[in-house]
């Protein structure tokens, strides 16, 4: 009996990844409960059951007295002293009994608190293991779909539940019974009744660094990093990468033969626009390089205010503001810098190279900008031509101090 009592726990373990010992002590403690159903005091009780054997034997601690007048928690001394005779009164006495058969109720108080535990116990491991992996992503299968509110089921076993809210969905992206579908862990949080909840985001920033993740093996590695990301979920992001060997490109390490790297990523995101910028620390190059596709003439510098003025061609500056703002927005929050785009003749024409003269507007900008333009045109993803179409007067960005950032 003891050996399939240990084996049984051993299966316990393995099925519920419960530790033994929690399982033990579980048992341990339904049973002292039990022991209090049947006799109506389990103060002085206590249950041991040996790891090894499956042994299990129940101790009773009682109080020496003269008198006795509660013979569950007392023991008079002339009993005591037969047992050892150096006991005198107020000294305790632990000795091993033998209970009498637990009656029905006793016996069904034991297994509700042994199924409690284990139920309690597997609830602390599954927060565990989620609130261990916090902003990475997971695979989930859509189960129900209320209000909005999408109910993912996780895990092997699929007995965890995510929640996507609205919030936090890509607009326009369909969701349907059974999909499979990655998404962003945001935050788990423990709750009284039932497991853990598991809050999702496939709108998150984190979402798309974790892709990349994925699919470039130097960023696994080291070799590269990705240093930002600003995105607008459903229409368009921007990546900043730099390598740490200066042997290796960041962006095509990103982009892979022929965009197959990128591409599995934008297929993922259901066709989610993604421009790859290579980082640098000089921020002027930084700020002409965050505007691609848009090639950049100068860039002026305010670091009081962190802020810069970008002069482009004039028949770049729809596309370096993008349709609604959205490069130029994309690419304050992307450098953290506030941005104010001038074509040419709007800077020249209407006197601001008078108010710049004395910031020496950098022959090396322009020389730097030209060729990170140049460079990562290619490789990233073109503004379509209805967006340089569509863009509008105002030409100023700021980089949000709330922003959300990718972890």
């Amino acid at each position: 009996m003891n050996s399939e009592f240990i084996s049984a726990i051993a299966d316990l373990e393995k099925e519920k990844g419960i530790s033994k010992e929690l399982l033990i002590d579980a048992i341990e403690q339904a049973l002292v409960s039990a022991y209090k159903k049947n006799y109506g005091t389990s103060d002085n009780v206590r249950v041991d059951i040996d790891r090894e054997t499956g042994d299990i034997n129940v101790y009773m601690k009682m109080e020496i007295v003269d008198e006795v007048e509660n013979d569950m928690l007392q023991i008079s001394i002339d009993e005591a002293r037969e047992i050892d005779p150096r006991y005198e009164v107020g000294d305790s006495i632990e000795y091993q009994v033998t209970p009498r058969d637990f009656g029905r109720i006793a016996a069904q108080t034991a297994k509700q608190v042994v199924v409690q535990r284990i139920r309690e116990a597997e609830r602390g491991v599954i927060y565990d293991d989620y609130i261990s992996r916090q902003n990475e992503i997971i695979t989930g299968i859509i189960q129900r779909i209320s209000n909005g509110t999408v109910f993912m089921s996780l895990g092997r076993t699929g007995r965890t539940e995510g929640i996507l809210s609205v919030n936090e969905q890509v607009p326009g992206e369909e969701y349907y019974m059974n999909q499979r579908l990655k998404v962003y862990i945001m935050d788990v949080k423990k709750t009284t009744k039932g497991g853990p909840q598991v809050f999702l985001s496939r709108s998150h920033p984190g979402l798309v660094k974790r892709l990349f993740e994925l699919e470039v093996p130097e960023i696994q590695e080291g070799v590269v990093e990705i240093m930002n990301i600003a995105r607008e979920a459903g229409s368009r992001t921007k990546i900043a990468v730099y390598a740490h060997d200066e042997e290796v490109d960041p962006v095509g390490a990103c982009v892979g033969t022929r965009g197959s790297r990128v591409q599995a990523v934008v297929d993922e995101l259901n066709g989610e626009k993604i421009d790859i910028i290579p980082w640098s620390d000089d921020p002027a190059e930084l700020i002409s390089n965050v505007l691609s596709p848009a090639k950049v003439e100068e860039v002026y510098l305010s670091d009081t205010e962190r802020a810069a003025t970008v002069v482009v061609p004039d028949y770049q500056l729809s596309l370096a503001i993008g349709k609604e703002g959205q490069n130029v927005r994309l690419a304050a929050k992307l450098c953290g810098w506030k941005i104010d785009i001038k074509s040419h003749t709007q800077f020249y024409e209407g006197g601001y190279e008078d108010e710049y003269y004395d910031d020496e507007p950098a022959e090396e900008a322009a020389e730097t900008v030209e060729e990170p333009a140049e460079k990562a045109a290619p490789e990233t993803a073109e503004a379509p031509a209805e967006e340089a179409a569509e863009a509008p007067a105002e030409n100023t960005a700021e980089a949000p101090a709330g922003e959300q950032d990718a972890e």
